[in-house]
């Protein structure tokens, strides 16, 4: 029935008709017509309850006002809640919400290699692309990327995540990737860790990796070195699948950040979120310390 108006609303209005002569010309009665009418504008949109959810779940995704999480996420989440959906069902109710992901991936951070030959005690790759950890603090990943600053200099960024749950235990940034941003990152981790754990932690062969200093930490603190094989990215990705999330979910699309502090201030607020907000499939559709606190309480 509004098709009928609608309709008439791209015509010149010298062109146009009144209803009623149209109701006449179709012999449809003006009262079914307007009941009609009336009964299209009180239907109960069945999918209203499902995009309320769905808004909200699309709200928590947020990363500097832009939208993260894709209709899987959004659907684990909404069957959680017990609203069960399509897959393209959510997806198209996130299109008409219009709360469909929008991030950006110029990469303009440079890989950062941090290898220097043989300089140190060079580890077996213990893992050899096995990520099948299911229990925290069993293997921790690290390594070091760079941050394009408006200035054009370098930020480095150290970190450790945990295999599991995906949770980064320890987050640090300088302008420079040398020993004390190493050590930095190590005791983040150490003031993090329960007492009992003694995890096996994975890097690349990287230099700071190999130095007395640092093979040192991890052996009086009962830590099993690992490493991958030189030159290949793939043996420690769940550390660059993080620094990937990191970099197109809070940096790529946007200027880049004026200086140190300015990224470290942004780098906090997401760390926060990743860390207690951002749902993953990998952790059944929980937070990274959801899915800790779940998985050594079970």
């Amino acid at each position: 029935m509004d098709q009928i108006r609608d309709d008439q609303s791209s015509l010149p209005k010298k062109h146009r008709y009144k209803i009623g002569d149209i109701l006449q010309a179709i012999e449809l009665p003006k009262a079914t017509y307007h009941d009609e009418r009336k009964r299209i504008a009180n239907t109960e949109d069945k999918y209203a309850k499902a995009k309320k959810a769905i808004l909200k779940i699309a709200k928590q995704g947020q990363v500097r006002g832009r939208w993260t999480y894709g209709y899987r996420r959004v659907n684990l989440r909404l069957r959680q809640m017990g609203i069960h959906l399509a897959d393209m069902t959510v997806n198209r109710l996130m299109a008409d919400l219009d709360v469909q992901v929008s991030l950006f991936n110029r990469h303009r951070n440079g890989k950062y290699s941090s290898y220097k030959g043989r300089v140190g005690k060079v580890a077996d790759n213990l893992l050899k692309q096995s990520f099948d950890q299911t229990r925290p603090y069993q293997v921790l990943h690290t390594d070091v990327t760079q941050i394009r600053l408006a200035n054009h200099d370098w930020a480095y960024v150290s970190s450790i995540t945990d295999e599991a749950s995906k949770e980064v235990l320890a987050f640090q940034i300088s302008n420079h990737p040398d020993r004390q941003l190493i050590s930095n990152t190590l005791d983040e981790l150490l003031n993090k860790l329960p007492d009992n754990v003694h995890p096996i932690i994975h890097s690349d062969q990287g230099w700071h990796y190999q130095l007395g200093y640092y093979t040192q930490k991890l052996t009086d603190h009962h830590f099993i070195q690992s490493m991958s094989r030189k030159g290949n990215c793939h043996d420690n990705a769940p550390i660059e699948s993080f620094f990937h999330l990191f970099k197109t979910e809070l940096l790529d699309g946007f200027p880049p950040c004026k200086d140190l502090a300015e990224l470290q201030a942004l780098s906090k607020h997401y760390i926060d979120y990743f860390n207690y907000e951002r749902i993953s499939l990998k952790t059944k559709g929980m937070t990274p310390v959801e899915y800790r606190n779940h998985t050594l309480t079970a």
